[in-house]
Protein backbone atom coordinates (compact mmCIF):
# COMPACT_ATOMS: atom_id res chain seq x y z
CA UNK A 1 0.00 0.00 0.00
CA UNK A 2 1.63 3.37 -0.58
CA UNK A 3 1.65 6.27 1.81
CA UNK A 4 -1.21 8.41 0.11
CA UNK A 5 -3.66 4.92 0.37
CA UNK A 6 -3.27 5.39 4.10
CA UNK A 7 -5.14 7.04 6.81
CA UNK A 8 -1.86 7.87 8.85
CA UNK A 9 -0.49 9.35 6.04
CA UNK A 10 -3.40 12.56 6.07
CA UNK A 11 -3.76 12.15 9.58
CA UNK A 12 -0.25 13.62 9.86
CA UNK A 13 -0.50 16.14 7.96
CA UNK A 14 -3.33 17.43 9.12
CA UNK A 15 -1.72 17.56 12.42
CA UNK A 16 1.43 19.44 11.30
CA UNK A 17 -0.11 21.53 8.96
CA UNK A 18 1.00 20.53 5.92
CA UNK A 19 -2.46 21.01 4.09
CA UNK A 20 -1.42 23.02 1.53
CA UNK A 21 -4.29 22.53 -0.47
CA UNK A 22 -6.81 24.10 2.60
CA UNK A 23 -8.88 26.58 0.83
CA UNK A 24 -10.47 28.61 3.47
CA UNK A 25 -13.78 28.84 1.91
CA UNK A 26 -15.28 27.10 -0.77
CA UNK A 27 -13.83 26.09 -4.46
CA UNK A 28 -14.21 29.46 -6.63
CA UNK A 29 -15.05 27.24 -9.44
CA UNK A 30 -17.93 25.01 -7.60
CA UNK A 31 -19.20 28.34 -6.09
CA UNK A 32 -19.50 29.98 -9.95
CA UNK A 33 -20.70 26.80 -11.71
CA UNK A 34 -23.72 26.34 -8.93
CA UNK A 35 -24.63 30.45 -8.70
CA UNK A 36 -24.75 30.01 -12.78
CA UNK A 37 -26.13 26.87 -13.87
CA UNK A 38 -26.98 24.64 -10.77
CA UNK A 39 -26.96 21.25 -10.95
CA UNK A 40 -30.64 19.43 -9.80
CA UNK A 41 -31.38 19.36 -6.22
CA UNK A 42 -30.81 16.10 -4.32
CA UNK A 43 -28.20 13.84 -2.65
CA UNK A 44 -24.66 15.27 -2.88
CA UNK A 45 -21.68 13.17 -1.83
CA UNK A 46 -18.24 14.82 -1.60
CA UNK A 47 -15.16 12.92 -1.52
CA UNK A 48 -12.08 13.82 -0.10
CA UNK A 49 -14.35 16.72 1.67
CA UNK A 50 -11.02 17.88 4.38
CA UNK A 51 -12.53 20.46 6.38
CA UNK A 52 -15.55 20.45 4.26
CA UNK A 53 -16.12 24.00 3.13
CA UNK A 54 -17.63 22.75 -0.15
CA UNK A 55 -20.17 20.28 1.86
CA UNK A 56 -21.37 23.41 3.41
CA UNK A 57 -21.77 25.75 0.41
CA UNK A 58 -23.62 22.81 -1.18
CA UNK A 59 -25.81 22.17 1.75
CA UNK A 60 -26.37 26.52 1.91
CA UNK A 61 -27.42 26.13 -1.76
CA UNK A 62 -30.18 23.40 -0.70
CA UNK A 63 -28.49 20.13 -1.38
CA UNK A 64 -28.55 17.24 0.71
CA UNK A 65 -24.47 17.06 0.80
CA UNK A 66 -22.56 14.48 2.89
CA UNK A 67 -18.81 14.93 2.77
CA UNK A 68 -16.18 11.63 3.02
CA UNK A 69 -12.76 12.00 4.22
CA UNK A 70 -10.47 9.53 5.71
CA UNK A 71 -9.13 11.41 8.28
CA UNK A 72 -10.25 12.09 11.45
CA UNK A 73 -8.85 15.24 12.22
CA UNK A 74 -10.62 16.84 8.82
CA UNK A 75 -13.85 15.30 9.74
CA UNK A 76 -13.98 16.59 13.56
CA UNK A 77 -12.71 20.32 12.00
CA UNK A 78 -15.50 19.70 9.51
CA UNK A 79 -18.14 18.98 11.89
CA UNK A 80 -16.75 21.65 14.02
CA UNK A 81 -17.19 24.13 11.49
CA UNK A 82 -20.40 23.16 10.53
CA UNK A 83 -21.93 23.19 14.08
CA UNK A 84 -20.43 26.89 14.43
CA UNK A 85 -22.48 27.87 11.23
CA UNK A 86 -25.66 25.51 11.78
CA UNK A 87 -25.14 24.33 8.25
CA UNK A 88 -26.87 21.46 7.37
CA UNK A 89 -24.07 19.58 5.65
CA UNK A 90 -22.58 15.94 7.35
CA UNK A 91 -19.47 14.28 7.54
CA UNK A 92 -18.60 10.66 7.70
CA UNK A 93 -14.79 9.13 8.30
CA UNK A 94 -14.73 6.74 5.26
CA UNK A 95 -12.91 5.08 3.10
CA UNK A 96 -13.09 6.34 -0.71
CA UNK A 97 -13.04 2.70 -1.84
CA UNK A 98 -15.28 1.32 0.07
CA UNK A 99 -18.20 3.91 -0.82
CA UNK A 100 -19.99 1.92 -3.27
CA UNK A 101 -20.05 -1.27 -0.81
CA UNK A 102 -22.28 1.09 1.50
CA UNK A 103 -23.77 3.49 -0.39
CA UNK A 104 -24.71 1.52 -3.93
CA UNK A 105 -26.56 4.06 -6.39
CA UNK A 106 -27.39 6.56 -3.11
CA UNK A 107 -26.32 9.77 -4.74
CA UNK A 108 -28.00 11.97 -7.37
CA UNK A 109 -24.63 13.89 -7.49
CA UNK A 110 -21.11 14.24 -7.17
CA UNK A 111 -18.78 16.95 -6.61
CA UNK A 112 -14.73 15.92 -7.38
CA UNK A 113 -12.45 18.62 -6.57
CA UNK A 114 -8.42 17.49 -5.17
CA UNK A 115 -9.59 14.25 -4.77
CA UNK A 116 -8.83 12.34 -7.40
CA UNK A 117 -4.78 14.03 -7.66
CA UNK A 118 -4.16 13.36 -3.99
CA UNK A 119 -5.02 9.43 -4.54
CA UNK A 120 -2.72 6.61 -5.90
CA UNK A 121 -2.25 7.20 -9.73
CA UNK A 122 -2.86 3.31 -10.02
CA UNK A 123 -6.31 3.43 -8.27
CA UNK A 124 -7.53 5.41 -10.12
CA UNK A 125 -10.01 3.26 -12.22
CA UNK A 126 -11.15 2.23 -9.08
CA UNK A 127 -11.93 5.77 -8.41
CA UNK A 128 -13.93 6.28 -11.21
CA UNK A 129 -15.83 2.90 -10.51
CA UNK A 130 -16.72 3.92 -6.91
CA UNK A 131 -17.75 6.81 -7.83
CA UNK A 132 -19.96 5.41 -10.83
CA UNK A 133 -21.68 2.84 -8.19
CA UNK A 134 -22.46 5.67 -5.62
CA UNK A 135 -24.37 7.20 -8.02
CA UNK A 136 -27.69 6.75 -9.58
CA UNK A 137 -28.64 6.06 -13.34
CA UNK A 138 -28.79 9.75 -14.58
CA UNK A 139 -26.47 11.44 -12.19
CA UNK A 140 -24.51 14.26 -12.54
CA UNK A 141 -20.83 14.23 -12.01
CA UNK A 142 -18.87 17.85 -11.38
CA UNK A 143 -15.55 17.94 -11.07
CA UNK A 144 -12.28 20.81 -11.20
CA UNK A 145 -9.64 18.53 -11.71
CA UNK A 146 -6.18 19.87 -10.95
CA UNK A 147 -3.64 19.90 -11.68
CA UNK A 148 -3.59 19.85 -15.54
CA UNK A 149 0.02 19.19 -16.24
CA UNK A 150 2.56 16.34 -17.68
CA UNK A 151 4.55 15.55 -14.45
CA UNK A 152 5.55 16.20 -11.12
CA UNK A 153 5.21 14.02 -8.09
CA UNK A 154 2.47 13.76 -5.34
CA UNK A 155 0.28 14.59 -3.80
CA UNK A 156 -1.27 16.70 -5.99
CA UNK A 157 -0.40 14.00 -9.10
CA UNK A 158 -0.84 15.57 -11.97
CA UNK A 159 -3.10 14.18 -14.62
CA UNK A 160 -4.31 15.27 -18.27
CA UNK A 161 -7.45 15.69 -20.13
CA UNK A 162 -7.01 12.54 -22.28
CA UNK A 163 -6.71 10.93 -19.26
CA UNK A 164 -9.61 12.18 -17.82
CA UNK A 165 -11.91 11.47 -20.65
CA UNK A 166 -10.23 7.79 -21.22
CA UNK A 167 -11.24 6.90 -17.43
CA UNK A 168 -14.58 7.96 -17.22
CA UNK A 169 -16.22 8.21 -21.11
CA UNK A 170 -16.74 4.60 -21.02
CA UNK A 171 -19.84 5.03 -18.00
CA UNK A 172 -20.03 9.03 -18.29
CA UNK A 173 -21.81 11.27 -20.94
CA UNK A 174 -19.32 14.69 -21.02
CA UNK A 175 -22.40 17.31 -21.12
CA UNK A 176 -19.65 20.35 -20.70
CA UNK A 177 -15.63 20.54 -20.13
CA UNK A 178 -13.78 24.17 -19.77
CA UNK A 179 -11.34 25.57 -17.79
CA UNK A 180 -13.45 27.66 -15.22
CA UNK A 181 -13.31 31.15 -15.26
CA UNK A 182 -12.30 31.73 -11.75
CA UNK A 183 -9.65 29.89 -9.77
CA UNK A 184 -7.26 29.76 -6.86
CA UNK A 185 -4.16 31.84 -8.22
CA UNK A 186 -1.73 29.35 -7.57
CA UNK A 187 -3.48 26.90 -9.54
CA UNK A 188 -4.13 29.19 -12.45
CA UNK A 189 -4.15 27.33 -16.21
CA UNK A 190 -4.17 23.85 -14.08
CA UNK A 191 -7.60 22.91 -13.58
CA UNK A 192 -10.20 21.37 -15.94
CA UNK A 193 -14.05 21.72 -15.32
CA UNK A 194 -16.10 18.78 -16.17
CA UNK A 195 -19.96 18.20 -16.02
CA UNK A 196 -20.49 14.59 -16.55
CA UNK A 197 -23.97 12.39 -16.64
CA UNK A 198 -23.74 8.17 -15.74
CA UNK A 199 -24.71 6.82 -18.47
CA UNK A 200 -23.95 3.12 -17.08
Amino acid sequence: MTAVSSPAFWEDLYQRHGDGWELGGPAPALVDFVEATPPPRGRVAVPGCGRGHDVRYLASRGYDALGFDFADDAIRAARALAAREGSAATFERHDLFTLDRDYPNAFDGVWEYTCFCAIDPARRPEYVQVIRRILRPGGWFLASFYPIRRTGGGPPFPMSRAEIRRRFAPWFRFERAFAPLRTVPRRSAQEWMVFARKTC
